[in-house]
């Protein structure tokens, strides 16, 4: 069935468990598309968002690496839309405007980086790069390089069969580019993209104000030993994740660093967490991202005494859609009162930075040259002057 996920985007509010939606039927029809298993038979009323509903829809979230609320909102809705796509079900191209994505555009791009072709993360969406993937494979395959999968790439690909194999080479892209950048972080453009909710939490934080403040602190820090530093917005703005990872790609930036809080109502929720872009297929997946995830986590809790809510894979667009290496860095549940407290003192959110700063610098070193936490800022200031 083919039913467009727009009509979920343009839902008023997300569905969930116990609306009863003219769109729960869609949900319903897209989900099975999708591969999900619908165990039972539905509810009596079609458009009842039942607990059968809330089941599929939160294994299908945990299966894309989104957030396993049970929410139907604009992202769970452009993951069904892309999930409905097979390879050879449309003709792939690269169009002005608005790329297309889905579950097609990944499965091409995997063929292709298992064929050492497409140095390129596999994003799902059908853009520049994967059009110049595209094309040498074409001319590999003795076709017209056309960039445009029809139906003869669609035949040539599925005649090579899986036997043929290269690499993940933007992986090994990846590694490379760090390994060359020297220790250093003089020269090293970051992005710091600090989250905007002005929802107040315990004691009265908010996350606008904590995050702004924390790239601040570290955006002093990374500059004082010559890092470039970009912040994406100013303190009473808001910004896209279009224009965040619009502005990352127009800055050539090395790392891409968001800040975030958590918010759980149960208020016993605590602790940092990191995220990095992760995925099921080849290709779907920082190596880099990964490394800096675990950095940060690491130092955070050994410096502060957080607790330690570990590093997670994820495909939220922040680091999806970006392709230098990119994080997300949760500093703590607001609606926590212990983390809240700890959050609102600026002496605290120094730490932060701090441990932050020290890292990034980790991220360049070999992996055994600075164990957790015995990094100083004097060692950094050493670094910035091996350039």
């Amino acid at each position: 069935m083919d039913v467009p996920t727009s009509l979920l985007a343009a839902a008023g509010r997300p569905l969930r468990l116990g609306d009863t939606d003219d769109l729960v039927p869609v949900l319903r029809a897209l989900l099975i598309r999708a591969g999900v298993l619908l165990p039972g038979a539905p509810s009596a009323e079609q458009s009842l968002f039942d607990h059968q509903l809330d089941g599929a829809v939160r294994g299908f979230q945990q299966d894309r690496g989104l957030v396993a609320d049970g929410l139907v909102g604009p992202q769970t809705a452009f993951a069904l839309d892309g999930a409905r796509w097979r390879l050879g079900d449309r003709t792939l191209l690269l169009t002005a405007g608005h790329w297309m994505r889905g579950d097609d555009v990944s499965a091409l791009q995997e063929r292709m980086v298992v064929l050492g072709l497409h140095a390129g993360p596999v994003d799902g969406i059908f853009g520049p790069a994967t059009e110049a993937s595209l094309r040498e494979l074409q001319r590999g395959l003795g076709l017209p390089a056309d960039g445009i999968c029809g139906r003869p790439t669609f035949t040539a690909i599925g005649a090579l069969g899986r036997s043929v194999s290269g690499g993940d080479a933007w992986a090994l892209r990846s590694r490379g580019s760090v390994a060359m950048a020297g220790v250093s972080l003089t020269g090293k453009t970051v992005v710091l993209d600090p989250g905007s909710d002005r929802t107040p939490g315990a004691g009265g934080v908010n996350e606008a104000a904590v995050a702004y403040d924390v790239a601040l602190r570290l955006a002093d820090r990374l500059s004082a030993v010559g890092a470039r530093v970009r912040l994406t917005r100013q303190p009473d703005e808001d910004i896209s994740t279009e224009d965040r990872v619009a502005l990352a790609e127009s800055e050539g930036a090395d790392l891409v660093i968001s800040l975030v809080t958590e918010r759980l109502a149960n208020p016993v929720a605590s602790g940092v967490a990191t995220f990095y872009w992760g995925g099921g297929r080849v290709g779907q997946h920082s190596e880099v991202g990964q490394r800096l995830a675990v950095l940060l986590q690491r130092e955070i809790v050994a410096r502060t005494g957080m607790l330690d809510d570990r590093s997670h894979p994820c495909s939220y667009d922040p680091v999806r859609l970006t392709r230098m290496p990119a994080v997300i860095l949760a500093l703590g549940y607001l609606t926590n009162p212990g983390d809240a407290e700890r959050l609102g003192d600026a002496d605290f959110r120094s730490l932060i930075a701090e441990s932050m700063l020290f890292a990034v610098q980790r991220l360049y070193l070999a992996e055994n040259d600075a164990e957790t936490g015995t990094l100083s800022l004097s060692d950094v200031q050493a670094f910035a002057r091996q350039r």
